[in-house]
């Protein structure tokens, strides 16, 4: 039989392996070879190939779909590793958390504690691990022999996960006698995953892992001390209450407990949100820059921190930067000749910057309006001229960047990042990223407000995440105060309005995997009815609804 991968046919025998044709098509690819792809299908490379002439993709690890793959081998080892070093220690288990700082922060549960020596241990045994080429294996069990697998293991977050799967069946991984469960696909063996770092930090570890620009190499850790400390407390407190993972929350929905749930979450969040407008004005600051990444939430909370300030007795105006974008026709092009509207330099900063300075000293200004119909600047006679309680509430992806406010005096600035952080995970081993979070509410929000399909801002949603990267994150740090606008119970709502946008999405578009990986992930989830979310929660900026001025 014949197969034909990057433009170059092989002949290779029936019954071989994708693991034996990706070793003949090596030479091709500059990077290893982790998965094949016949048409929208993905195959790991211990299937063996169709016995008919066939094209094949190979997937690497600058692949997203091989990124993944390779995270989430690496993880499986890691866990193994960790597992047999720490064999004797009571109730000893591992969690992985979240992202943070180029890796994945992770700690310990047991009576042990991290270290230097016990994670260059564990780095030693992984090495062991690589060097014998352990082959990862995947056999399918009945959903029940799974629930009871994972209860022997003391794994109850997942033991909770599949009581409420659907499926009768679940894949199971193995690396020798060490059992697993994961959502996705996984490397053929061990001697794929070669580059990682152990890093001790806060209370647990980082465990870095190669990006997917330069999948042969660990950049070194940089510690995000503000954001883990917001990670922190919201997984702290999502523990307390008993939600830590998915298969929790589900059992929260079950026993009717939704409605308290979801007022907890909302008192955390308004609580927050009091004690940061009680925060600018002991400091008297002025103008407050609101930044985060996309569907973050900004407008929402910047017009309910409105209200916090006004109750305090201020008067705050609302700015968007948005409406000082230069015209169309002079915005900065990408590679690609596209208008690059992620970039700073789509706002015309000396305007802005004027316009501030003229309001800080008692000046009148006319505030512009944004014409994104036709790329232009108009004023409409919106004019303002700040009294002593006035303070401005300046919300835009550029507010932490100092080239966006060069002009303005520090002190008289309060800056604030919002992200959606979440803070459950699957299960103990399974993260949740927050791009799937913000990218589902995105697709709720386009399609409710624009008529955007899923597939449109799943095409778009790549060089949304290059503007985040270059232009909002390596400022997230310099914020005064950061805000975690993830709601505990806010995917088992998205998932009743994003599951049939991305069931619209057919197996021969290139958007197909992602949708596909998306309504598996949300399959987890049991549904909570959007008729309990308060008109003022955050979430209604996307699901519709809200009694703020969102869209």
């Amino acid at each position: 039989m014949k197969l034909t991968a990057n433009g170059v046919t092989k002949e290779f025998e029936p019954g071989m392996l994708f693991a034996d044709a990706a070793e003949a098509f090596q030479s091709l690819y500059p990077h290893q070879i982790l998965l094949a792809k016949i048409g929208s299908n993905y195959a790991e490379l211990h299937k063996k190939i169709p016995e008919q002439n066939c094209e094949v993709e190979f997937i690497c690890a600058d692949n997203s779909i091989g990124h993944l793959t390779y995270q989430r081998s690496a993880i499986f080892l890691m866990l193994k590793s960790f597992y047999r070093v720490c064999k004797d220690v009571p109730d000893f288990s591992v969690i992985v958390d979240y992202t943070l700082g180029g890796g994945f922060y992770c700690y310990l549960h047991g009576e042990i504690k991290v270290s230097a020596e016990l994670l260059q241990k564990v780095k030693s045994t992984m090495a062991e691990y690589v060097a014998q080429k352990l082959p990862i294996m995947k056999r399918s069990v009945p959903t029940d022999e799974a629930i009871k697998l994972f209860k022997s293991f003391g794994m109850k977050s997942k033991e909770h996960l599949f009581r409420y799967r659907m499926t009768s069946r679940v894949n199971i991984y193995s690396l020798g006698n060490f059992q697993d469960y994961f959502y996705g696909y996984m490397v053929k063996d061990t001697s794929y995953i070669r580059h990682y770092d152990l890093i001790p930090y806060g209370d647990g570890f980082v465990f870095m892992l190669p990006t997917m620009k330069d999948p042969e190499h660990v950049a070194p850790f940089v510690p995000l001390n503000k954001l883990y400390e917001v990670q922190k407390e919201s997984s702290i407190w999502a523990e307390s209450i008993g939600v830590s993972s998915v298969g929790f929350l589900n059992d929260m929905i079950v026993r009717g407990e939704t409605d308290e749930l979801i007022l907890m979450q909302e008192a955390i969040f308004e609580k927050h949100i009091g004690n940061i407008a009680t925060d600018i004005m002991k400091k008297n600051r002025r103008i407050v820059m609101i930044a985060g990444p996309s569907s973050s939430g900004k407008t929402t909370f910047s017009k309910r921190l409105s209200i916090h300030l006004q109750a305090l007795g201020m008067r705050p105006h609302a700015i968007s930067v948005d409406n000082y974008f230069k015209p169309r026709s002079e915005a900065p092009r990408d590679e690609n000749g596209n208008y690059n509207f992620e970039s700073i330099d789509c706002v015309d900063l000396e305007q802005f910057n004027a316009d501030m300075v003229n309001l800080l000293h008692g000046e009148t200004v006319q505030i512009p309006r944004y014409n994104f119909f036709t790329g232009l600047r108009e004023y409409k006679g919106d004019f303002l001229t700040m009294q002593d309680n006035d303070i401005l509430v300046i919300e835009g992806i550029h507010c932490l960047n100092n080239k966006m406010s060069y002009a303005l005096p520090d002190d008289s600035k309060f800056r604030i990042y919002i992200s959606a952080l979440t803070q459950i995970n699957v299960d103990s081993h399974n993260r949740i990223p927050t791009t799937d979070d913000r990218l589902l509410r995105r697709m709720v929000r386009d399609n409710r407000t624009r008529g955007y399909s899923a597939r449109d801002t799943i095409a778009m949603w790549k060089n949304v995440r290059i503007g985040e990267e270059k232009y909002i994150f390596p400022y997230q740090e310099s914020a005064d105060v950061m805000v975690n606008s993830s709601m505990i119970y806010e995917l088992p709502v998205l998932k009743i309005f994003a599951a049939p946008l991305l069931f619209q999405i057919q197996p021969d578009e290139p958007e197909y995997q992602e949708a596909k990986r998306l309504l598996k992930f949300l399959d987890y989830f049991l549904p909570i009815s959007p008729e309990l979310i308060p008109k003022n929660s955050i979430v209604r900026e996307f699901i519709g609804g809200s009694c703020l001025d969102v869209g």
